[in-house]
């Protein structure tokens, strides 16, 4: 399948304000990876953990940047042993659910879905039932202060299992039992080469039994065969990243445009890619913003959607991850727009409630920016 497109002419420079008031959906983020660098030291030293590089909240944001900087997701990955020692009680957990949500709603989400998992929070013997309760109790709190300072969020969690480990079904179980109390899906992540999806398929064939949503992290650190699995033999609703669909994509000098059965799959179906640009140049899934294909793959009409994925490790917020796309790739407040309508549409959300956010707050929102 091969198509041309015409490049759009670069638009007028948003400015920082008009992009933190633009209304934003969220659909990847890690509550782990998000935390406050006070709060991380505040809670070290409630419970005594001295592991911490700096006890300066300034240093501290700056050498969890520079740790994730590496270019591995595997390192990447290891910066977490920090904030998920801190998070270990359902006290703990209650406030980063809270904070997360003020902070998200603060930076102009209205909607997000943040993941977590709850057998990473159970080594002081906290029952799985206690986290997510915890952390919905969190995030419920978070909202109302958030809307006392008039800024309105829906946060839904996310439960992750860990692909490395084997608890994939009863993480499902716990995603189902919750459903109706403010869980809206179910994730597997950690590092993708040598733990493929398909380990977890008893998992996957429960939620879809069960009618219930599910995003699998693939095509991020390993290739196509990471997102052909995840599609065809997990059944995923979403690609968590999905930024490698980029090769079975083919751009000729003359600008004709190739797609791959796979690529044209992923398409053809609107499977929505949860893209984190600054993320995905952390982990040396892409150069650098600039060559993010992100912009070619909007281009192409595929459903993608902006996100964070670790807003800590990453030192970036939803406005952030727009503004490099307005600088290196022209973007205007349509393009945000779209961006932002794609992942509302993409949401686990019910229907009438992604609808009703689509009519009075999102549509509205950017109107009155235009």
């Amino acid at each position: 399948m091969s198509e041309t497109f015409v490049e759009t002419p670069p638009r007028e420079t948003l400015t920082a304000e008009v992009i933190r008031r633009a209304p934003k959906v969220l659909l990847h983020d890690h509550l782990d990876g998000g935390l406050r660098p006070a709060t991380v030291i505040d809670l070290a030293a409630q419970i005594g953990y001295d592991a911490l590089p700096s006890t300066d909240a300034d240093e501290l944001g700056r050498w969890f940047v520079a740790a994730a900087d590496s270019g591995s997701l595997e390192r990447y990955l290891e910066t977490f042993a920090h904030t998920v020692a801190v998070m270990q009680t359902r006290e703990n957990l209650a406030r980063v659910a809270s904070e997360c949500a003020q902070d998200l709603a603060a930076d102009g989400v209205v909607y997000a879905e943040v993941r977590f998992a709850p057998e990473l929070h159970t080594a002081e013997g906290l029952p799985l039932t206690e986290v997510v309760e915890a952390v919905l109790a969190g995030f419920a709190a978070g909202a109302e202060i958030a809307a006392a300072s008039g800024y309105r969020i829906v946060v839904r969690a996310l439960l992750t299992a860990m692909r490395h480990a084997a608890r994939s079904r009863e993480i499902a179980e716990l995603a189902v039992a919750y459903r109706d109390l403010g869980v809206a899906g179910f994730d597997i992540a950690g590092a993708e080469a040598g733990f493929p999806p398909s380990r977890h398929l008893d998992a996957f064939e429960y939620l879809r039994r069960e009618n219930f949503h599910f995003t699998i992290h693939a095509g991020e650190a390993f290739g196509l065969p990471s997102i052909w699995e995840a599609l065809t033999w997990c059944g995923a609703e979403r690609l968590g990243h999905g930024v490698r669909i980029i090769d079975d994509i083919t751009v000729a000098e003359d600008g004709t445009v190739e797609l791959g059965r796979l690529a044209a799959y992923v398409r053809d179906r609107r499977i929505p890619l949860e893209m984190a640009p600054t993320s995905n140049v952390q982990t040396g899934a892409v150069a650098s913003i600039a060559e993010h294909p992100i912009a070619l793959l909007a281009k192409l009409k595929f459903r993608v959607t902006l996100n964070t994925d670790n807003r800590l490790m990453s030192g970036c917020s939803m406005s952030s991850e727009m503004a490099a796309l307005v600088e290196h790739h022209g973007y205007g407040l349509e393009e945000l727009r779209w961006l932002t309508l794609n992942g509302i549409k993409s949401s686990f959300l019910p229907f009438d409630q992604r609808l009703e956010l689509i009519n009075t707050v999102i549509k509205p929102g950017y109107e009155a920016l235009a």
